[in-house]
């Protein structure tokens, strides 16, 4: 890649009345934070971008050229700069939705027991951060239950068999994650963790380690990039392991 000093870069990108192209923003802000002089032109109608884009052989605006040359598009620019892989060598797969759910879910609980106790240190935190987590999950899978119930169907082993318990399975998880973070109704909310966990620890197992199949999990919903495996095992075993000790402590108790 060339040296990039006092060096200016030409954008094209839609800025009409009623259409502010983000990416061309985005492109704008990304060219300036490299050091880069932006030659920004507007294209102001549908006609004058139509005309661009026919004229360079594209089918999308922003475009931006440096030193003559057509770097393209937003993610071509991130490539350009060394931000992203070229895109034969990007992965259609992620672990980064997953990661957040998990980062936020244990600030929380760790949150929740400074407020609570004075420390971070507490058996709590850990019960929060697992009820926390299953939650925080759940909102992901209910907001799309059908895209949800649709890639569950692709493993589950008891959705397979009863269609509806793919839509049922969220509105299960959200109900034993509060409850758990309330500490209410523990019974309840460890028979239905211990139930879900147990059925869906099987059947990740059984996709993923016996049949060796390569599907992406629902976990995070029905539009996840994340990968049926490890995660989505840990994930039903913390719910089972949760409802284990939530149910013993209940019946101790």
């Amino acid at each position: 890649m060339m040296t990039k000093d006092t060096q200016t870069a030409t954008l094209y990108r839609m800025v009409m009345p009623d259409h502010l192209c983000p990416f061309g923003l985005k492109s704008k802000d990304l060219l300036e934070r490299q050091g880069y002089s932006v030659d920004d032109h507007h294209l102001e109608t549908r006609r004058q971008t139509d005309a661009f884009m026919q004229e360079h052989g594209v089918e999308t605006t922003p475009q931006t050229f440096i030193d003559g040359e057509r770097i393209g598009g937003y993610d071509d620019l991130r490539v350009y700069f060394d931000l992203d892989p070229p895109k034969e060598e990007q992965s259609e797969t992620s672990y980064r939705p997953v990661i957040a759910i998990f980062a936020v879910a244990a600030l929380l609980a760790l949150g929740l027991s400074w407020h609570q106790y004075g420390t971070i240190l507490t058996l709590r935190a850990v019960e929060w951060f697992i009820s926390l987590s299953m939650t925080i999950l759940a909102i992901q899978k209910l907001q799309d239950v059908e895209s949800f119930s649709t890639m569950f169907l692709n493993y589950d082993l008891l959705a397979r068999r009863w269609v509806p318990y793919g839509k049922v399975y969220p509105f299960g998880e959200a109900l034993a994650g509060i409850l758990m973070t309330a500490g209410a109704l523990t019974r309840i909310s460890a028979l239905v963790a211990l139930f879900i966990g147990t059925i869906g620890a099987a059947s990740v197992f059984k996709a993923v380690y016996i049949d060796k199949r390569e599907l992406k999990c629902a976990c995070v919903g029905g539009s996840s990039n994340v990968p049926l495996g490890f995660i989505s095992l840990t994930e039903n075993l913390m719910m089972m392991a949760m409802a284990l000790w939530m149910g013993g402590k209940a019946l101790i108790g």
